[in-house]
């Protein structure tokens, strides 16, 4: 093996690893409802919580950024959060569906001073980490739904 072709081989691992990394900055994630009606039920996407200024959800079609400092409310649950639940609407694939789901529900101030939800279905392998950087960014702890919700969230 030439020394061309080994550089070759450690710049491409590199590389990959750089994707990798990257990836694993943010949790994927699907909007359930909220009072946002630029976005659509069943948007799926990603949320970030990296950013040292916003809260993030991309989507093919929108994005969202939500500031740190505008967040009043963080909750987890294996169901949709009961304060929020008038403002979304649910897919009946959700209600019929046996395996546990994790939802993480925002509650924000937007730019005009309106209460705003935003409810997301996340990934149980991403939900810690995403609560963790939440609770650390807004000051705010998650309030969690239930003892299931705590002992799921906190791991």
């Amino acid at each position: 093996m030439t020394a061309g072709r080994v550089m070759r081989y450690l710049f491409y691992l590199l590389f990959a690893g750089t994707l990798w990394a990257g990836h694993n900055l943010g949790a994927h994630a699907e909007y359930v409802g909220g009072t946002r009606a630029d976005i659509r039920n069943g948007a799926g996407g990603s949320i970030e919580a990296v950013d040292e200024t916003y809260f993030v959800f991309y989507s093919k079609d929108v994005s969202l950024r939500i500031p740190y400092e505008k967040i009043d409310a963080v909750e987890y649950g294996q169901t949709v959060g009961r304060r929020y639940l008038m403002a979304v609407l649910i897919s009946p694939v959700f209600v019929l569906s046996k395996k546990r789901q994790h939802f993480l529900t925002v509650g924000f101030t937007d730019e005009a001073g309106r209460e705003q939800a935003v409810v997301f279905r996340v990934d149980k392998d991403h939900i810690r980490a995403m609560l963790v950087c939440l609770e650390a960014r807004t000051g705010r702890k998650v309030q969690y739904q239930d003892a299931e919700a705590r002992k799921a969230g906190k791991g």
